[in-house]
């Protein structure tokens, strides 16, 4: 680790040392740009099998991040033994790592080349629904790389609205919303910039396809539903958000696939499915019914993808009362949905 050290950028030792978004110093910042651009700059093999090294070194080290990642992975795939489970933890951080890798790069790809690189399943009823004004509402999974799915989104589908949370210290929060706005995505901030709900509620009314991140409940005051068999809770927002505006509410599943003809040798995949409003019931049971859609749909693609799961915290009902890590839950996109 001491030689790795010695030449890795300092902005991304973070991710090494803590999977957290919360960036606590001006020279972290400093270092995250310096990381930015030299990950940039690198041809993509070599980009690629430097973020293989950085997951390789974690799974190694160890720590609350990889230790969470093999507790959620175990719960998820119980069939699978010690060796099996570490293998599969090698490859969820090798994924994780390549979900930075990508979206550093993203931003010098252009969108012939974010055509070849993505691939979306079941975009026909979303054309269909954002073609009739309607706006759409998309319950979005900690899976795969969503940032490239909101950039291919913003240049074949429909740009995408979400909400992010305001990082500190306030340059990387332009960093990330200056990044992210020229993805083409319009970007809402949890705190500072009035009611995000409300702001969510107008660009569906506008017809936005507005997209959140929805997998975990960061408020306490989600909805809790079966994923893989266990007790987990969820964010409400979305499927609130949807019986609210009538919009269709989709869930997204993203992952990888092989595309050794690419020069990252993965594909973007982006699975949409529908997810019907019932037609009756009060408004809680009507997002009960939806929220737990979505996890079914979630965990289906969990358990066949479990390597781009990227869920290094709590979500289990059973985890969560023994929550106290010394950690402050990190707020997101799912804190303004619930």
């Amino acid at each position: 680790m001491a030689s790795l050290r010695a030449w890795l950028p300092s902005g991304l030792l973070g991710f090494v040392d803590d999977t957290s978004s919360r960036v606590a110093s001006t020279g972290q910042t400093l270092g995250l740009r310096t990381g930015f651009a030299a990950v940039r700059a690198l041809p993509a093999s070599t980009a690629y099998r430097l973020f293989d090294l950085i997951a390789d070194v974690s799974v190694r080290r160890g720590g609350k991040g990889v230790d969470r990642l093999r507790a959620n992975y175990a719960r998820v795939r119980p069939e699978l033994g010690d060796r099996e489970l570490h293998a599969l933890v090698r490859a969820g951080m090798r994924s994780y790592m390549r979900y930075y890798c990508d979206s550093f790069r993203l931003v010098d790809r252009t969108q012939d080349e974010l055509a070849e690189a993505v691939r979306m399943i079941g975009a026909e009823p979303v054309r269909a629904a954002l073609a009739s004004g309607s706006g759409c509402v998309v319950f979005l999974g900690h899976m795969g790389n969503w940032d490239s799915a909101g950039a291919w989104s913003s240049g074949h589908l429909a740009p995408v609205t979400t909400v992010v949370e305001r990082l500190e210290p306030e340059e990387v929060f332009r960093d990330f919303l200056e990044f992210r706005e020229s993805l083409g995505m319009t970007i809402i901030p949890l705190t500072g910039a009035g009611d995000p709900f409300l702001a969510l509620k107008q660009a569906i009314g506008r017809g936005a396809f507005v997209a959140l991140l929805a997998d975990r409940d960061l408020t306490r005051n989600g909805v809790e539903v079966d994923l893989c068999g266990h007790r987990a809770r969820m964010a409400k927002g979305p499927a609130v958000l949807a019986v609210m505006t009538k919009a269709p509410l989709f869930t997204a599943t993203v992952w990888y696939e092989d595309a050794p003809e690419l020069p990252s040798g993965k594909r973007v995949v982006i699975q949409m499915i529908p997810v019907p409003t019932p037609a009756e019931g009060t408004t809680r049971d009507k997002v009960q019914v939806m929220v737990q859609r979505c996890a079914d749909l979630l965990g289906d693609a969990i358990t066949r993808h479990t390597e781009d799961w990227h869920m290094l915290q709590r979500i289990f009902v059973a985890d969560l009362a023994d929550r106290d890590d010394g950690r402050r839950p990190e707020a997101s996109t799912s804190a303004v949905t619930s």
